[in-house]
């Protein structure tokens, strides 16, 4: 989708993430790609990134903002001295953009481990920055081409999950992946395609009854306040191909159920999409790769894909609902 010559470029803030991972790295790598047409801002220490940044890389290209390192970050090596650094690229972003200087932010990724270790709580970007928003829900869902795929839990225990699935959760989901898919996408009625938790969803009790109790109710009032969303669908078979494309979206109860199948549909070109904050967030769909950095060897697909999709995304939003 191309920008209005009415409106102006979208401004895009990327942060680049824990200094000791491949997010620097991988920031000085996207100027040696095709760009899509925006203004990209990055906020990194200046000289990490020329540090970490790969033969052919032209970081005349990015807009850099400076904010320095606690001490030296050597790559591969985690130092806790160096999280309140990384947390503070995302307030710095968050900040930015909430007072209308950017359009969207893109997040490199960081590691969760050593951010709690230095003492921060911290349980994922999702998390925090729906909290610095103010967001009483927010939805992960990662995107690889047409395929949209949402969670309804995300990193929990496999043992806490059939505790966590409520109907009144369920529907918040819904409603917020329909509002989103509506402002973002600009899909008038999005079509929403609901897993079910259990084998053969259930089987009608026999193999669980999270279905009964709780997500049908769900879909059931969903629909009933003007959402377009059917199931629930037996996971197994939620995502051939003939079930795909009656699908705007899909809504899986739990991180493995979903992203197995978009990651082998898409990894390395898909993005990790925040709904439910008042703002635009992408991010790549991949960790730290601490083994990777430093080397040259991570691949900048998917931290393009989410750039490219943040600005799809501001544009969309500039036009409105088709």
């Amino acid at each position: 989708m191309s920008t209005s010559k009415a409106e102006p470029r979208p401004r895009i803030v990327l942060t680049s993430g824990e200094p000791a991972g491949i997010g620097p790295e991988l920031c000085a790598q996207l100027t040696a790609t095709d760009l899509p047409d925006c203004e990209l801002f990055c906020l990194v220490d200046r000289d990490l990134l020329q540090a970490r940044a790969p033969s052919g890389a032209r970081l005349e290209r990015l807009e850099t903002l400076h904010r320095p390192l606690a001490v030296p970050a050597i790559a591969g090596h985690l130092d806790p001295r160096n999280a309140p650094y990384v947390v503070g690229l995302l307030d710095d972003a968050l900040d930015a953009l909430v007072a209308g200087q950017f359009d969207a932010m893109v997040t490199a990724p960081v590691q969760k481990s050593v951010i709690a270790e230095s003492g921060v709580p911290f349980s994922g970007h999702t998390e925090y920055l729906a909290a610095r928003c103010g967001a009483a829900k927010p939805v992960m869902m990662l995107v690889a081409g047409s395929l949209r795929v949402a969670l309804a839990t995300t990193h929990l225990p496999l043992r806490h999950v059939p505790e966590a699935i409520r109907a009144g959760m369920v529907l918040e989901i819904l409603r917020i992946m329909h509002a989103d898919l509506r402002s973002f996408w600009g899909i008038e009625r999005p079509r929403i395609a609901v897993c079910g938790l259990n084998p053969h969803a259930g089987e009608n009790g026999l193999l669980g009854d999270e279905e009964i109790r709780e997500i049908i109710p769900a879909i059931q009032a969903a629909r009933a306040a003007g959402i377009d969303a059917f199931g629930p669908l037996p996971a197994d078979t939620a995502f051939v191909p003939r079930e795909m494309v009656k699908a705007d979206a899909f809504l899986a109860m739990f991180h493995d159920q979903g992203l197995p199948v978009l990651k082998h549909a898409g990894f390395g070109h898909a993005v990790n999409v925040t709904l439910g904050l008042p703002v635009i967030r992408t991010s790549v769909d991949h960790g730290t790769a601490l083994a990777l950095a430093g080397t040259g060897k991570a691949d900048v697909g998917s931290l393009r894909a989410a750039v490219e999709l943040a600005v799809d995304l501001v544009q969309r939003r500039r036009v409105g609902v088709r």
